[in-house]
């Protein structure tokens, strides 16, 4: 088995080993032993770094279901390991975190457990080439990040938060996975690198743009973008470091990895390039104009998380545009686009991963994120003030921080689209650099919000809820190494460049070489204008900000998407409530009623419209007066429990029909069937008495005139579908019969009694758990007998 292939499986065994290890480690935290995982996982795929500098791809498959060409294939490029770096890496850190956040009184091995399970099922959608594999982990991911954000299920908004994350991104999973079927129905493969190869051919097919807009569903849902956003503040409900790890660096950059992994498909398509550009769009705007809003510092980053999140979006739309224009200078212009999301990619997780670790600090040093409460920290939190800043200027794309190059870039590519000769973009293109700039000026300023009122400032211990002091050093390691890292790339960016973020866009813009020489210093022009721009307007924002803010007054809450989801949830739960109650009344005669009528209408209507009915007795053997006279004593005895006046009589006709069932065994010569129903309808009898004389006194039937009249025509339109297909079946042979396999039983068995044959050889096995199921009923029988039920209810009540 491939190595790689152990690296997805390896976080699932240890998150299945964590609970039975932390038994017997006694007090010795999980979290240092779960710490190795990520790490051996990211010295992994750190040794993998030169062999995919230099163009080479990993590929492996373990077979599946290969008769329908699913397979567990892996397939390690560029963009894939860049994915897995971040995975793993943060993963490493989080946990380290989490050691020192998570206080001893909670679940660690759960906590550890469910952490594990999400790396190991995010690692299997960024390494999967297999379109339903990826499928199996994408879900796994939702079911692992609901777990993850409900793990303080004690609080009502963390349930409501897991539930709400949960119910979006499987949705959009569901239509994902519809999105995959249409692609496997027009290429007839579920490979992704074989569908890129030959998707030229069904740019006309009737399911392209189907497909198109199905898998994009799936990935706006799982990265938030608008509107499908609103799941991801509500998630913050969850421990910090499942913020800093699920919704800062991995599973809402699934969709982002979805989107990136699908350009080669569906890229170079107008519907594609207008599609993920304008969601990413409008979906950094709304996200950064609700962040200035926000008084909870992590329902801030939550926001500034779906605008970066939208950012990323829209420069992967613009850059697809490439693909339109191939090989060539055009094709490299534009290509830029996805190399600068590629970057802002990696620099996003950095830095909002050390703003969600700095925030953590705050909340569990101080006791409250609460910006209205916050103030003068940097007395306190002098080393996490550090932190924060850091993290912040880079958010806010200022020099001397990765954000700041990657912020370049997405100016740059803004400007090249609003330029480009295709598309429309000559018409409409001057939109997205006006709200690239909008959205920027807005990021500025809830980056500055971060730093000024939560470090400086007035200091108010008054409405703390304890006295700030500085982290443990466990907590201030892991933001500090991000912090190192976001200053590192800003220093040396093309080592990133060349030795990731090239081979990844080589693999998503192939034949298109659009990876520049990344500097800080290109000269006076647009980009650094736009960038003094957003600087200066946004410093006029923050200072003026107490003015300009009651334009969040305008729009009633109610009109909001929250309140719509809210409101639309509401409705289904009562609507539910309502159509369930409808049939589920507590009375088993209604419960009957529906059963039956299903079976008649279903089965029955089957029957009739599918022309199925066949009816054909001129091959049935004559049938003997005493054979007529016992069914209709059956039929005699059937129809008198309907006007019985007590529950022995009902019984004992119940039993006449038991019974009659076994003497046409008898004549039928099947003498181990007669036995059997003979053992079963005696069982079954002593049973009823037994029960029915603890119920209460026999009470005559009181229902109306039609509910019998409803009843009776169910009961006969069952019954006669019953019969009809029995005729059905006795008068159509699709297949050769099987008995004339069983007559060689002497041969096949060493049997010469060909029914002893059947039960003790051919069907062996399916006899001895009938007579487990006769042992196990004999046991109730007994057990009943022997009840004392006066006494049994006195101890009863005693207890």
């Amino acid at each position: 088995m491939h190595v790689l292939i152990l690296a997805i499986l390896f976080p699932f065994l240890a998150a299945a080993l964590v609970p039975v290890i932390h038994r017997r480690i006694g007090r010795l935290n999980i979290g240092w032993l779960a710490l190795l995982v990520p790490l051996m996982l990211f010295g992994l795929f750190v040794f993998q770094i030169p062999f995919v500098s230099s163009g080479e791809t990993v590929n492996a498959t373990l077979d599946w279901i290969p008769s329908l060409g699913i397979n567990f294939s892996i397939y390690l490029d560029g963009l894939s390991l860049i994915l897995a770096l971040l995975i793993s890496g943060m993963g490493a850190l989080v946990v380290l975190y989490s050691i020192y956040y998570l206080s001893p009184a909670d679940s660690l091995p759960h906590f550890y457990a469910y952490l594990l399970l999400f790396m190991g099922a995010m690692l299997g959608v960024v390494l999967s080439d297999n379109l339903l594999v990826l499928y199996v982990f994408w879900e796994l991911t939702s079911i692992s990040s609901f777990l993850l954000i409900a793990f303080w299920y004690h609080r009502k908004n963390s349930r409501a938060g897991a539930q709400k994350s949960l119910l979006i991104t499987v949705f959009g999973g569901f239509a994902m996975l519809a999105g995959f079927l249409m692609i496997h129905s027009m290429t007839g493969t579920y490979s992704i690198r074989e569908i890129a190869a030959s998707i030229p051919q069904y740019t006309e097919h009737a399911l392209f743009y189907p497909a198109l807009f199905l898998v994009l569903l799936g990935a706006f849902t799982k990265s938030a973008q608008f509107p499908f956003h609103i799941w991801l503040p509500d998630a913050m409900e969850a421990p910090t470091p499942v913020s800093a790890y699920l919704h800062s660096a991995t599973m809402v950059k699934a969709g982002i990895y979805l989107v990136a992994r699908f350009t080669p498909i569906f890229g170079g398509t107008s519907a594609w390039f207008w599609t993920v550009t304008l969601v990413g769009l409008v979906t950094l705007f709304w996200g950064s104009f609700n962040a200035v809003r926000q008084t909870d510092l992590k329902a801030l980053l939550a926001y500034s998380t779906v605008s970066q999140l939208g950012l990323i979006m829209s420069l992967f739309g613009m850059g697809s545009a490439a693909i339109r224009f191939g090989a060539g200078p055009e094709g490299a212009l534009y290509g830029l686009a996805t190399f600068a999301a590629l970057f802002h990619l990696v620099n996003h997780s950095t830095f909002k991963g050390a703003l969600f670790m700095v925030v953590g600090i705050i909340d569990h040093q101080v006791g409250t994120r609460d910006i209205r409460r916050l103030g003068g920290l940097v007395s306190f939190l002098p080393i996490t003030m550090v932190f924060g800043v850091i993290g912040s200027f880079s958010m806010a794309g200022l020099p001397f921080f990765n954000g700041f190059l990657s912020k370049e870039m997405f100016f740059t590519a803004s400007l090249n689209a609003m330029s480009m000769p295709v598309f429309s973009a000559e018409t409409w293109g001057w939109l997205i650099p006006a709200i690239a700039l909008t959205a920027s000026v807005l990021t500025f300023v809830y980056s500055m919000v971060i730093v000024f009122q939560t470090f400086f400032g007035n200091y108010h211990p008054k409405k703390l809820d304890k006295k700030p002091k500085e982290a443990p050093l466990g907590m201030l390691i892991p933001p500090a190494i991000l912090s190192l890292l976001i200053i590192a790339i800003f220093f040396a960016p093309n080592l990133l460049g060349d030795h990731l973020l090239a081979p990844a866009l080589a693999g998503l813009l192939p034949g298109i070489d659009a990876a520049p020489h990344i500097s800080a210093w290109h000269g006076f022009n647009a980009e650094l204008l736009m960038t003094a721009g957003v600087v200066l307007f946004g410093a006029l924002l923050y200072i003026f900000r107490h003015r300009w803010k009651r334009v969040y007054g305008l729009m009633p809450d109610s009109w909001t998407f929250n309140s719509l989801y809210s409101r639309m949830l509401s409705g289904m739960e009562r609507n539910a409530s309502a159509f369930t109650s409808a049939y589920m009344t507590g009375h088993l005669p209604h419960y009957f009623a529906y059963i039956f009528a299903f079976f008649a209408a279903a089965a029955g209507g089957t029957l009739l419209f599918s022309r199925a009915l066949s009816l054909d007795f001129a091959n049935d053997a004559p049938v003997p007066v005493y054979e007529f006279l016992l069914a209709f004593a059956m039929m005699a005895a059937a129809v008198a429990i309907l006007f019985a006046k007590s529950r022995l009589t009902a019984t004992l006709l119940n039993g006449v029909l038991g019974y009659s069932i076994a003497i046409f065994f008898v004549l039928f010569r099947a003498p181990d069937l007669a036995l059997t129903q003979l053992v079963i309808e005696t069982v079954t009898t002593v049973l009823f008495l037994l029960v029915f004389y603890q119920l209460p006194d026999w009470q005559p039937e009181t229902s109306p005139r039609r509910v019998k009249v409803r009843n009776a025509i169910i009961a006969i339109a069952g019954g006669l579908t019953v019969v009809l297909i029995g005729l059905t079946v006795n008068s159509t042979r699709l297949f050769e019969t099987i008995s004339s396999f069983y007559e060689n039983s002497y041969e096949l068995a060493g049997g010469k009694n060909i029914v002893n044959a059947i039960l003790g050889d051919f069907r062996g096995f399916d006899t001895m758990l009938e007579s487990l199921v006769l042992f196990i009923a004999g046991l109730g029988v007994f057990t009943l007998i022997r009840y004392k039920g006066k006494k049994g209810a006195r101890k009863h009540e005693n207890q």
